[in-house]
Order: C-alpha cells, then structure tokens, then sequence
C-alpha cells in the first residue's frame, strides 16, 4: 500500500537489529517509530521467507514516507520492501559504494549484493535506477541486460563540474525514492562493515539538496552503520562518528519539510 502523496514527511523509523542506534542517541518520541528486529531470524545479509515476511509485515504498521534507518548495510535489502509498497512509478536513487546487482549466491533468497537487480526484476513501478559513488571497478562487474534501466555516477566522476551539471538533468518526471548506504562516504566520515568510498559529506548534502529541491521524494532510508562489538570505547567512537551523520542528513530533510 502506498501511503505517501508526493511530500516528504517527518516521519522517522528505526529498525533497531544491533542496538546501534541507541549508542547513536537517537531519540524515542512520537516522531520516532522504533521497530525491535532484534529477535528475527534469518536476516542478516541473506533474508529468507520467515524474515520477508516477518519484516514486511513489520513495516506494513510504518508510514510509507519519511525517512527509514535500517541498521548496517547487512540490511540494505530493506529498501525493496519498503519500495514495494509504492504503487506509482517511480525513480530509486541509491548512494552507495556497491552496486548491489550480483545475482544471489542462493536461489530466491534476497540479499543486501543483490536487492538493486531484484527490484529491475519486479517491481513494475521503478522506471529506473542511479547508483552514485560506487566504485569503477564494482560497476564492471554488473551483470549486462540493465544498461536502458541503470544510470551510474562512479565516485570518480562526482569530482568533475559537468557531472554535477549532468546529474541534475539526469532524473526523469518521476518521483524519487533515495536510499543511501554510508559506506559511500570516505572512512573520514563514517564507520561501516563493509570498504568504503572517497565522497565526502558536503558532496552527499549536495547531491541530496539537487534532488530534494527538484523532485517530490517519496521516502529514504539509510543505512551503513558500524557493527558493535565487545569494545565499548570503541562502539562510542564509531557511534559518535555515524550519528553525527545521521543527524546531519534529519536536518536537511527537516529544511527541506520546512519550506
């Protein structure tokens, strides 16, 4: 069901599977809806048919619109879920570092490398897909078939002024929903499990601000969080390090649900 009209809202939900988010400090109020996925089976990297429809279900309770947290990119398979549920066309828009196209090393079961290919698969809606910030390398290794539907901006383009200008242009009529995994960003900005690229945090809130101010979003959510473990110091180093971008991006969806 979609429940979105076209405006972003300041709906905010968290999908809690690893505690980070509380060693991050964001907050429990209304504007918060926290989900416990803490006590789900057979999510992390691979879901199979008991987490699909446990999480679906879960979700189903949320608004569509607004901003998702989605955990670790262990979990990046979210965004078809939440996808799924719009049932207008529309453009996906992901910043992330991989391309997440490669077919399932299992048959049927989604996976956080292959959810991108699984939505082009069957989701009718989606008209088509930009990946920014993944890496040269990573983009030939896509599986061909997808060249009409995926439009690449590689994180060596997003350093050159005709790419900004052509990323602009780029986007069809349709609304957008974004999802954006951290491990985009260099290691400077953000902790992830997984290797990282070289995008700095202004040339992301430049990028979110073309697409916020030119196209009605219908969602987003991020992912890309660190993974804690038995060390304490450091779990607060890192939460420190991903909250700080966390709260970063709420601001400018806040500005941009304020004007």
């Amino acid at each position: 069901m979609d429940e979105t009209n076209g405006l972003l809202s300041r709906n905010v939900v968290i999908m809690n599977f690893s505690g980070v988010y509380d060693m991050e400090g964001l907050p429990h109020n209304s504007r918060y809806k926290w989900l416990d996925c803490r006590h789900l089976s057979g999510t992390d990297c691979y879901c199979d048919e008991e987490g699909k429809n446990a999480l679906v279900k879960l979700i189903g309770e949320c608004p569509a619109g607004g901003v998702h947290f989605i955990d670790s990119g262990n979990y990046h398979y979210l965004t078809k879920f939440w996808t799924d549920r719009i049932t207008r066309p529309f453009s996906l828009v992901v910043f992330d570092h991989h391309p997440d196209m490669q077919p399932s090393l299992f048959d049927h079961i989604l996976s956080c490398g292959s959810w991108v290919k699984d939505v082009l698969d069957s989701n009718t809606n989606c008209r088509n897909v930009v990946i920014v910030g993944a890496s040269d390398e990573l983009i030939r290794a896509v599986p061909h078939g997808y060249e009409e539907k995926v439009h690449f901006y590689s994180d060596n383009d997003l350093n050159k002024e005709e790419s900004w200008r052509k990323f602009s242009r780029e986007f069809v009529a349709d609304p957008v929903y974004i999802s954006i995994d951290k491990d985009v960003l260099s290691p400077e900005y953000a902790v992830t499990n997984w290797d990282q690229g070289t995008m700095d945090l202004k040339e992301l809130e430049k990028l979110l601000y073309i697409i916020l101010r030119n196209h009605p979003v219908l969602g987003i959510d991020v992912c890309g969080e660190f993974l804690p473990d038995s060390d304490l110091t450091e779990n607060l180093k890192d939460a420190t390090v991903d909250g700080r971008i966390n709260k970063a991006l709420l601001r400018l969806v806040s500005a941009r649900c304020d004007e």
